[in-house]
């Protein structure tokens, strides 16, 4: 038998990000130029089990019933090399996780996914962290990573190491989403390549991350009035503009199909029908619409007739990251 010396699961679910984090200030601690605020969903989420095994060679990383190799299981082996160097311990570790959200698409898997293995690594390494500095862990192997900590909205702040993290911003708004799947496949351009890019070539780069800082400004002004046409105003005029500065990267970051800008478009038709719904893209082709539960159906039931090949997901504001066991 295999000398296991700690086990625990945790699972996270996906956020979507309201205000945009697009750009790192700082790539080794991904620490974003810019604030953020995202709406925590309660769909879909990562379920991750890690367990420390002193006899295995090397870190395992199973994903969907897959063993994984390359860039996913390298960038696991050193969130754990963070974690261990934290902990003092040695140990390697099988670590079994089953996204529930497509992974790779545009859709917050990696979010769901390092809080989870955040939570459930540093319990089996018997790490105890608050809240705040689960986050600042989480940050470490996806920047969003940081908000699903959390449930419901949450704002993450830049700053350095010890101040960058997320936390829960009360709102008396009841927020739903519906997720309108294009292509569930991995996008072509990752993330973090379209990031660099853009932020390294784009000249509208300056601009936007300025108006971002504004615009977040303004979001939590209206979350605090409660105003939920603002906030899905700004929620949508932030996302065209990160795709308008990716656009002006060269070469070009586009993420948008034919099929993304016809639903975006929805959401204009849907508003001028008095039912009030907001588009939100994030890296990938896939949109998102933020309106009211009451209206959740009727969004979804009139984007179905735009594009009827699509799959919807609709959710609400969801919990943050829970520890469901741990034994040492």
């Amino acid at each position: 038998m295999p000398a296991v010396t700690g086990t625990a699961t945790a699972e996270a679910n996906p956020n979507i990000a309201l205000i945009k984090y697009w750009g790192k200030a700082d790539a080794a601690y991904n620490l974003p130029v810019t604030g953020s605020l995202s709406l925590t969903l309660d769909t879909a989420p990562t379920r991750t089990t890690v367990t420390l095994d002193d006899t295995l060679a090397a870190d395992e990383l199973v994903l969907g019933g897959v063993v994984q190799a390359a860039r996913p299981a390298e960038r696991v082996r050193v969130f754990l090399d963070l974690v261990r160097a934290l902990s003092g311990r040695t140990e390697r570790a099988r670590v079994d996780s089953v996204n529930l959200i497509p992974t790779g698409a545009g859709l917050a898997s990696s979010a769901s996914a390092f809080a989870a293995l955040a939570a459930a690594a540093s319990a089996a390494y018997g790490l105890g962290l608050d809240d705040r500095a689960l986050s600042r862990l989480a940050r470490r192997g996806s920047g969003s990573a940081s908000r699903s900590v959390f449930g419901g909205i949450v704002r993450w702040y830049p700053g350095d190491d010890a101040s960058s993290y997320a936390e829960p911003v009360p709102a008396d708004l009841d927020l739903a989403m519906v997720v309108a799947i294009i292509d569930a496949g991995p996008k072509t351009i990752s993330s973090t390549v379209a990031m660099n890019r853009t932020t390294a070539t784009s000249p509208f780069y300056p601009a936007w991350a300025e108006s971002t800082t504004a615009q977040l400004d303004e979001m939590l002004a209206a979350l605090d009035r409660a105003d939920f046409t603002a906030v899905g105003e700004l929620a949508e005029s932030n996302s065209l503009r990160m795709h308008a500065t990716m656009a002006g990267a060269w070469p070009p970051v586009r993420y948008q199909t034919a099929a993304s800008i016809a639903l975006v478009d929805a959401a204009g038709e849907l508003r001028a029908a008095g039912v009030e719904a907001y588009a939100t893209m994030d890296a990938g082709p896939n949109v998102k619409f933020l309106c009211r539960p009451d209206d959740a159906d009727r969004v979804a039931a009139h984007l179905a007739t735009v594009d009827p090949g699509a799959r919807f997901l609709s959710a609400r504001a969801g919990r943050g990251v829970r520890l469901l066991g741990s034994s040492e």
